[in-house]
């Protein structure tokens, strides 16, 4: 186990690194069509770490370790984003004997990695937009996503460059749970449904928190600049 979690967090801390927000690179939770080779590569990976093949572990960690950055890196502040992907591959590595093989491997992690980011949400206090923090670009993009009439536009508005921080200052206001899901339904494009299996809710659950979320959100953004 010792020698797992080693593993994990110089990879985390790499991959971090690599795929840091400072270095240029764009990042969302994590595109569709990042999987990591056949799910069948995977099962047999996974089938050797059981049986107590640990080494083989690692291997599982490079074949992995983007996707699930990418996801990390998409909820929570970036100086987290090391320590969250090694605490998601040590609760892989010691829970890799409930794996059914029954979805997709990829799926699976997945699933520990979005639950591990609304865990680190729950320990946080919500936090004030500090109106001071807002610069004129910032108002500009305020006004043009209050007047977004479509899910599409705002999420499109969301993924301008001037958004990133007062999207954050606003999306801290917001309960756990609703800032999971509009970030996972508004700004990922995943389905509710999509949402409602990574993270262990119903349905009808994440339904209304999407809808009420984004509410918030513009009610948010209205505030503060409303403020003086």
């Amino acid at each position: 186990m010792a020698v797992a979690a080693r593993m994990t967090l110089d990879l985390a801390a790499q991959t971090a690194t690599r795929l840091s927000p400072a270095r240029g690179r764009v990042i969302g939770v994590w595109p569709r069509d990042v999987w990591a080779q056949s799910d069948g590569e995977d099962a047999d990976l996974v089938k050797r770490v059981v049986a107590g093949e640990t080494e083989y572990f690692e291997n599982l960690m490079l074949r992995h370790r983007d996707h699930v950055c990418r996801i990390v890196c998409g909820h929570v502040p970036p100086e987290k984003v090391a320590e969250l992907t090694h605490e998601i591959f040590v609760k892989t590595y010691t829970g890799l004997g409930t794996y059914r093989f029954e979805e997709p491997f990829s799926h699976w992690l997945a699933t520990i990695a979005v639950r591990t980011c609304y865990d680190f949400w729950r320990a946080q206090r919500a936090a004030d937009v500090p109106v001071s923090a807002l610069t004129t670009e910032h108002q500009r993009w305020i006004d043009q996503v209050r007047a977004a009439q479509s899910y599409e536009g705002f999420a499109e508005r969301a993924r301008q460059e001037e958004a990133r921080e007062v999207l954050q200052l606003a999306l801290a206001q917001l309960t756990p749970e609703n800032r999971m899901v509009v970030t996972l339904v508004h700004l990922d494009g995943y389905s509710v449904r999509e949402a409602a299996e990574l993270l262990g809710w119903s349905v009808i659950n994440v339904k209304v928190r999407a809808h009420r979320a984004r509410h918030q959100l513009r009610t948010i953004l209205r505030a503060a600049v409303a403020q003086p």
